[in-house]
């Protein structure tokens, strides 16, 4: 089947949309999804900087929303009609998947979701005509096409009436935002919570936080995402820029400290800001994809801090997202106000806006 797509040719290549590629008909455990909306990340940005040449041309995506086309023979769980939402890949047998942790999979998140073939080493997608590969299988969708090949672990149903730019983000930047805070540090109503950076993970971690009866300080340099906390809720929103002492900033607004604290920056700096202003006893999560990070372990120590990774905010999609939707609707987690919408055709704009700070959730719109 003919689809289009936006390829990267190489390592931190521009999305280019091509009319030329091919992509197989499903397997007996794969479902065909004709895409309507796709949420870009920051994971796509950053991936396509450093995607090796050897799997090169890419297609990225790992957002997606659409209607399922076609499904495998083994598939029971959605049918040809079903809207759905795309998420994460996991292989849904080891302990961890068995236990409600699937973002832990023993199998790999990486060797899943980051290898840009399926897990036999094939990839679904090759260009008309010569039949050369094109990579992608990423995040076991690659959703930055008219149509994806996905699987049961991350295709969840969502009602028909939700519009696919909203259901799209959920797959991944909501439901890590907000796992984070529900899953993970799961805060008592009434404690303090520091988010460090406010962009789509951060201010989903803002506003359920808010949800939960939390004190929440965000902390960003761009004031158009302060100002969007403190609509949220927060209590306080300190420009890192501003201030000499950071951490003494969040702990006048917290009583001396917050309890938890969520990084999404992934900087070393701004990890070790999040461990000063931490209470005794304090937890930090991590979110933000980094590098090398160090910070003071007697800090750490004689604090009684706890770090913790998080991945995907914890979350076992077929569960959590339809509790996401549920808040939308409630009106307590408004992640359509940090939305921005372009057409799919636009995406290496949308692409631009992202990494300039211009906007903080692009969404792309399939004809």
């Amino acid at each position: 089947m003919r689809i289009q797509a936006a390829v990267v040719e190489g390592p931190g290549g521009p999305f280019t949309l091509r009319d030329d590629l091919v992509i197989e008909a499903p397997r007996s455990d794969e479902i065909l999804v004709r895409i309507a909306a796709a949420g870009i990340c920051h994971t796509d940005l950053s991936t396509r900087l450093r995607w090796p040449q050897q799997l090169s041309p890419m297609v990225f995506g790992h957002e997606g929303a659409g209607v399922v086309e076609a499904v495998g023979d083994e598939v029971t769980s959605v049918r040809p009609g079903d809207s759905v939402c795309l998420t994460y890949r996991s292989c849904t047998d080891c302990g961890q998947c068995t236990t409600g942790h699937p973002a832990y999979c023993d199998t790999g998140i990486f060797a899943l979701n980051a290898s840009g073939t399926r897990s036999d080493g094939t990839t679904p997608l090759s260009r008309a005509g010569d039949g050369r590969p094109v990579y992608g299988s990423f995040f076991g969708q690659s959703s930055f096409a008219s149509h994806a090949l996905a699987h049961t672990s991350n295709v969840v149903k969502v009602p028909a009436d939700l519009p696919p730019t909203i259901a799209a983000p959920l797959g991944c930047g909501v439901q890590t935002g907000a796992g984070t805070i529900l899953n993970v540090l799961r805060p008592p109503r009434g404690s303090s919570v520091a988010v460090f950076g406010a962009g789509g993970v951060g201010l989903v971690s803002v506003m359920t936080a808010v949800a939960e009866g939390c004190r929440v300080i965000a902390v960003d340099p761009v004031a158009a995402r302060r100002a969007k906390a403190l609509k949220f809720g927060a209590v306080a929103a300190v420009d890192p820029q501003a201030v000499g002492d950071v951490a003494g900033a969040v702990r006048d607004h917290a009583d001396g400290g917050p309890a938890f604290a969520v990084d999404t920056t992934g900087q070393p700096t701004v990890i070790s800001q999040a461990i000063a202003t931490l209470a005794q006893r304090g937890t930090l999560a991590l979110v933000g994809v980094g590098g090398r990070a160090e910070f003071d372990i007697m800090t750490v120590l004689t604090k009684g801090i706890r770090i913790r990774g998080v991945i995907e905010g914890d979350a076992a999609p077929a569960d959590f997202i339809p509790r996401l939707i549920a808040r939308y609707r409630q009106g307590v987690l408004p992640f359509d106000e940090i939305i921005t919408e372009f057409p799919f055709h636009e995406i290496e704009d949308a692409a631009r806006a992202a990494s300039a700070g211009e906007v903080i959730k692009p969404v792309l719109r399939f004809p």
